[in-house]
């Protein structure tokens, strides 16, 4: 074959080459920034965090600039802190929280953020147990003031949840999340165009109340 003929095949090759490094690099190092949230997870659960990131020093170097490793979506809940129950520190996560982690327009502009400016590669949809906002969607009449709002934004998920067998609150927590999830994985133009390319990873897990562990959802 002629070697002007075999350059752009191997040109091509390269590409491909280089393009799928990049994607296996994506998620590596999302697996890894998971593990991280699962492992600080354990140490909360096993009552022996590490308090990382959290001194004086890391005060100074996050007050120059942020570089969080993950987004985390989570309810506004009280018990449900997301630097205590992942035991990190200062300027390791980005956090939106909203009651039954409902994202409207104001959580996806946070997001996106997040995401194009500040490098996040990985969000988690954090739900959790005996949700309020959730419970009072499953128990259905009407709320005062604003807080109807984000009944009738949760109450799709939990008129699917109604036939099917189990818990419907606890199914109606975890069937929350994944809407979420696929909100985000789905919103145009920024994060949709983020996970198409594999330069982002959106997951969904659940926290137990009780015993205080984050359970991954598949």
């Amino acid at each position: 074959m002629e070697i002007k003929k075999i350059y752009p095949f191997l040109i091509s090759c390269l590409f491909l080459a280089i393009n799928l490094f990049a994607q296996h690099e994506t998620s590596t190092w999302t697996d890894i920034q998971l593990q991280r949230l699962i492992d600080g997870n354990k140490r909360f659960t096993d009552s022996k965090p590490m308090h990382g990131n959290q001194t004086r020093e890391r005060r100074s170097e996050v007050a120059k600039g942020q570089k969080p490793f993950a987004v985390v979506v989570t309810c506004s809940d009280s018990r449900v802190p997301p630097e205590i129950i992942f035991d990190q520190g200062l300027g390791d996560l980005f956090v939106i929280r909203t009651a039954g982690n409902i994202i409207d327009d104001i959580g996806l502009g946070s997001i996106e953020y997040a995401v194009e400016h500040l490098g996040v590669q990985l969000i988690v949809v954090l739900g959790h147990e005996r949700c309020g906002a959730v419970d009072a969607a499953v128990k259905g009449g009407h709320a005062g003031g604003h807080i109807q709002n984000l009944i009738e934004a949760i109450r799709p998920v939990v008129e699917k949840e109604k036939n099917n067998k189990g818990d419907l609150l606890d199914n109606s927590v975890k069937a929350n999340v994944q809407m979420v999830v696929k909100q985000l994985n789905s919103s145009e133009p920024i994060l949709k165009e983020f996970v198409h390319e594999k330069k982002l990873t959106i997951v969904g897990a659940r926290y137990d109340l009780d015993d205080g562990v984050v359970t991954i959802l598949h």
